[in-house]
């Protein structure tokens, strides 16, 4: 059965919006412009290359609106170091230029529910609770990184340059927290962020739901994928999953799984694939 559920309305309704929210709106509006025109600091620029080799497959308009997104987002955004991790313009530069590569091209709010990203230095135990024969048990799991809904991101610096550094496993933690995010804008962690208007919703739920399905086949079977078996788990970990290797190997994603490399194509309104051929 196809995991993904077509919404049978796309949006919200929006009630009365006072005078001062309108005022506020513009003044973030007018904020935002003013830094996304900004250069950012050349100082950035080579620890950007140096943490993030895919930043130097960027065309240099792109590379421009990136550094403008960049601004916006370190603006805005407030980094929390923890266990020992002390929170850098490298950190914040590194994480920043990730997080802001999903926004390319696209009309943005910024993670609009996004306050704070939590930073340890390596992998941490998490307390969690889980549902067990219909009891609610408290234990424990190693995480590299989470996303909560309506809350904060939190990343390990030892998995974000790990897996930045590496252009070619298909394996980033920050495009994939931060795809969660996306996925999260509107209310629920399914595997379908917002889309463009409705219909998009059925070629998304189709191609998606296959691949998924694809995906979960071969992990039992233990077959090879483009795609990190993890994103067999639930349509929101595909989605994550997914945006990770459309990045970091699009080649191999528009080889084995072309549709699914065109609905991430046309939703991220970038082409990775052609980025390749800038190297």
């Amino acid at each position: 059965m196809n995991p993904y559920i077509v919404p049978l309305f796309v949006g919200c309704t929006v009630g009365a919006v006072t005078g001062s929210i309108l005022i506020k709106r513009k003044v973030q509006q007018k904020r935002r412009g003013i830094l996304m025109a900004t250069a950012c600091p050349l100082e950035w620029i080579p620890c950007i290359e140096k943490n993030i080799p895919l930043y130097k497959r960027l065309p240099d308009e792109l590379k421009t609106q990136l550094h403008g997104l960049i601004n916006v987002f370190l603006a805005e955004k407030k980094f929390v170091g923890c266990g020992g991790q002390e929170i850098t313009d490298e950190v914040r530069v590194t994480i920043a230029a990730q997080a802001c590569m999903l926004l390319l091209n696209r009309e943005t709010n910024f993670y609009p529910k996004l306050k704070t990203i939590y930073v340890y230095p390596h992998t941490y135990v998490a307390k969690n609770l889980q549902n067990d024969s219909g009891l609610i048990v408290e234990g424990k799991s190693v995480r590299l990184g989470e996303s909560w809904q309506n809350g904060p991101v939190v990343l390990t610096w030892d998995s974000i340059t790990g897996g930045a550094r590496n252009i070619q496993d298909g394996r980033n933690v920050v495009f994939h927290e931060f795809a969660h995010q996306l996925d999260q804008e509107n209310g629920d962690a399914d595997g379908a962020p917002i889309l463009e208007n409705r219909s998009s919703y059925r070629t998304w739920a189709a191609v998606l739901g296959e691949e998924y399905d694809n995906l979960r086949d071969k992990t039992q079977d233990r077959h090879r994928s483009v795609l990190n078996k993890y994103g067999a788990t639930n349509p929101a970990e595909f989605f994550a999953v997914a945006t990770e290797a459309f990045f970091e190997k699009p080649r191999q994603m528009h080889k084995k799984s072309p549709d699914l490399y065109e609905e991430l194509k046309s939703y991220y309104r970038t082409d990775p694939l052609s980025w390749e051929k800038s190297d």
